[in-house]
């Protein structure tokens, strides 16, 4: 049997059941990798019911910071019966497999080209606890103990970790010491260790943190002046206000008095919390709400009401598995034509996309700035696996000198000096007015907002050329926000090749693998990443630069590419679709297959040279 030897470069994946306190547990394991100084990415994949599913937790080990999901495992634990002979599947060969050997292994799991680690979790444990509940939970501490001594982690780390994660529960200190001594005393008693598999500690993490993108994004919001969050709960986006509301209980709760300078408001519908959202900010507040796609559905109707009213309005939309209630823990990018051109009529919002939790907490704070500055909604696309997974991304910064930037809005001062003011003028020539907030003066600056037709001064008509000429100002006011993104960001050697990717979001981090592996097969590749729409003239320019163009999504119906063809009137045999939408983070091994799968197909002569 094949022996592969890894240092720091391999995947290992945990099965276990939901609901048996599995999640802290394989947590613990990652950090502890983390804290050895080596790139890693963890991605839980669990079920959509409370209890009694199969969960999985996949992490990603490289040397190389390679943080994109990668095919092939190399080591699973299996607790799970339900799961098992699919796990075992899944092994690669020489690779390894370990379970809970308290009962023996049915002769149909046996593979004779993979390796067995049988630990006797169950009875370890109950042989060393009383408490039953203890019995059931701490087995998943046996096998993170046997796995550091397989993989060669240091127990001092392990125990400070344990240490950190139980600080206000000492009384789990030693039980969970004790787990972990169990499974490190039997897998040196009775395997080799270690692996050939293994970590070694390296120093190439630097200043980076482990973080997930959805309270990055409830940060982000403390940071840029948001004091209103209504929402209604859905995943995977109710961890977003929650960390909002986490973090403005410690910044925005006056010491002296106790009193809350923030507000939390459960509504009792989606479209019921955007609306307090848009009424917030209509009376000077900054105020958001977070969603996913259902939630977003419904959110329609608004969205088109702040567009037109021009009332600005962040969303955060963290996406799913769609459609209808589709995979409510598996990620997608599968909002994007939606919220693009959300509510009926004419319509176009702002998009940011980050793709990482620093780009998270950034993008959610220049959103508020956006809304402002445009008087318009913006919308912040992230996904189940920016959002809910913990990611290694660079540190979190923020300028104290920072400056909110508020956009067009008058004070009593600039309205006494004005002769007359209409709420929907546009002096300045670039499609965005001038607005007032509520009590701002005693007489002046007054309007009544509608989400009709109205006038340059906000007054109800159905004059047709009134109407053209508001349609034709938002229209102007969208040239304008292209310049107010995010540009994208071009990868690309001296030359520019023939063959280029497109890419946005969580699909960023395999992209830039899958660009490495191609570079092996002889196909050198430029690449850009979406980070906003509207699009700026630099991805028309590079497109145009490119013979053929690979867009990568994580959807079945090529959303962002239907939109590019569209706004830039690109001819769209020129785009190619890499479609990943099975609910599982986009691998690098998908991306470079089937590139080079549609390369061969059209016969293109970076295949014919690699051949």
């Amino acid at each position: 049997m094949q022996i592969d030897t890894s240092i720091n470069d391999f995947v290992i994946r945990l099965a276990n059941v939901n609901g048996t306190g599995s999640a802290s547990s394989n947590k613990m394991f990652a950090n502890s990798i983390f804290k050895m100084g080596i790139p890693m990415t963890a991605k839980n994949i669990f079920p959509s019911n409370i209890q009694g599913l199969p969960t999985w937790y996949e992490i990603r080990v490289s040397d190389k910071n390679y943080l994109g999901r990668r095919d092939g495992i190399d080591i699973m634990v299996c607790l799970n019966p339900q799961s098992m002979e699919q796990d075992i599947a899944n092994v690669r060969p020489g690779g390894y497999f370990m379970y809970d050997s308290t009962k023996f292994l049915q002769k149909d799991y046996i593979r004779e080209d993979i390796h067995y680690l049988g630990v006797p979790m169950t009875d370890l444990c109950n042989k060393s606890f009383e408490d039953p509940r203890y019995r059931q939970l701490l087995k998943n501490m046996v096998y993170v103990g046997a796995l550091t001594a397989l993989l060669n982690i240091d127990q001092e780390v392990v125990k400070e970790i344990i240490h950190q994660e139980f600080k206000k529960k000492e009384k789990l200190i030693a039980p969970n010491e004790l787990a972990v001594k169990l499974g490190v005393d039997y897998a040196m008693q009775n395997f080799k260790c270690p692996l050939p598999i293994r970590v070694e500690k390296r120093d190439l993490i630097g200043d980076s943190i482990v973080m997930d993108g959805n309270t990055a994004c409830g940060l982000g919001a403390i940071y840029a002046g948001a004091t209103v969050a209504a929402w209604y709960p859905i995943t995977p986006s109710t961890s977003v206000v929650s960390a909002f509301e986490k973090y403005a209980n410690k910044l925005r709760t006056d010491k002296a008095t106790g009193a809350k300078k923030f507000a939390v408001v459960q509504a009792e519908d989606e479209l019921s919390a955007i609306g307090i959202a848009i009424g917030a900010n209509w009376n000077g507040a900054r105020a958001f709400t977070s969603t996913s796609g259902p939630g977003l559905s419904l959110m329609n109707e608004f969205l088109g009401l702040a567009y037109f009213a021009e009332v600005p309005v962040v969303l955060i939309d963290v996406q799913r598995g769609g459609p209808s209630t589709g995979m409510p823990t598996r990620t997608q990018q599968s909002d994007i034509i939606m919220a693009a051109y959300a509510s009926h009529g004419d319509t176009r919002h702002v998009l940011l996309f980050p793709c990482n939790p620093k780009e998270c907490f950034e993008y959610t704070a220049y959103a508020f700035d956006l809304a402002e500055r445009l008087q318009t909604p913006i919308i912040v696309m992230t996904d189940l696996d920016l959002g809910m997974n913990e990611h290694l991304s660079p540190p979190l910064k923020w300028d104290d000198n920072r400056k909110y930037d508020r956009g067009k809005v008058l004070n009593a001062v600039e309205l006494e000096a004005i002769s007359k003011w209409g709420r929907y003028l546009d002096i300045d020539g670039d499609g965005i007015p001038y607005r007032t907030i509520p009590g701002t003066h005693p007489t002046r600056g007054a309007y009544f907002t509608r989400g009709s037709s109205h006038d340059e001064f906000a007054r109800y008509t159905e004059d047709s050329n009134e109407y053209v000429k508001s349609m034709d100002r938002l229209l102007l006011k969208w040239e304008t926000a292209k310049e107010l993104v995010y540009a994208p960001e071009i990868y690309r050697k001296k030359s520019v090749e023939s063959v280029g990717l497109i890419f946005y979001g969580t699909t960023t981090y395999a992209a830039l693998e899958a660009m490495d592996l191609l570079r092996e097969e002889g196909i050198e590749t430029d690449a850009l990443r979406i980070t906003a729409f509207p699009f700026r003239d630099s991805i028309k320019q590079f497109i145009d630069e490119h013979e053929i163009l690979f867009v990568i999504e994580q959807n079945r119906d090529a959303q962002m590419k239907k939109i590019i063809t569209t706004e830039l009137e690109i001819d769209p045999k020129k785009l190619l679709s890499v479609l990943n939408y099975d609910g599982l983070p986009v691998s690098a091994t998908f991306i470079q297959q089937s590139i080079s799968k549609k390369l061969n197909e059209i016969h293109h002569p970076l295949t014919a040279i690699n051949s």
